[in-house]
């Protein structure tokens, strides 16, 4: 029988979906929205406000409204870029590095108390299967 593409996209989905669920009271413990967590887990690899809109696959205008809640936070800071003036690059304060391995290590934490149930062998092979599918 067949695989169903999307009936394994859902399984991924709703997986996805209940670790994040479950990690939500520590993510507002920290003050932090999902989508946030999100913009505070990625600015390194991404430090341009586009870039990161791109990377995240959400609209520019959702990278400003995050951009501007967690610097108001403290969390994160916006600089001049020295190699081209006109543009801004966003850099995690202290606060935010925190805050940022905290949320985390507790989707870690959930993450790998499902992962689990399966055995080394197999996690080995889906971080292969996911590496693969994630490739361009």
């Amino acid at each position: 029988m067949p695989v169903d593409a999307a009936q394994l996209w859902t399984l991924n989905h709703r997986l996805l979906t209940v670790v994040l669920d479950a990690c939500s009271a520590e993510l507002a413990g920290l003050g932090l929205e999902t989508k946030e967590f999100f913009v505070l887990a990625e600015v390194g690899a991404s430090p341009y406000p586009a870039e990161l809109a791109a990377t995240l696959v959400i609209p520019k205008a959702s990278v400003t409204a995050y951009v501007r809640s967690l610097t108001a936070k403290g969390l994160l800071r916006r600089e001049i870029d020295e190699e081209d003036l006109r543009r801004h690059r966003l850099v995690l304060t202290p606060e935010g590095e925190a805050a940022r391995d905290r949320a985390l290590a507790a989707l870690a934490t959930e993450f790998d108390r499902r992962l689990a149930r399966i055995s080394p062998r197999d996690r080995t092979e889906l971080a292969r299967i996911l590496g693969d599918l994630l490739e361009s």
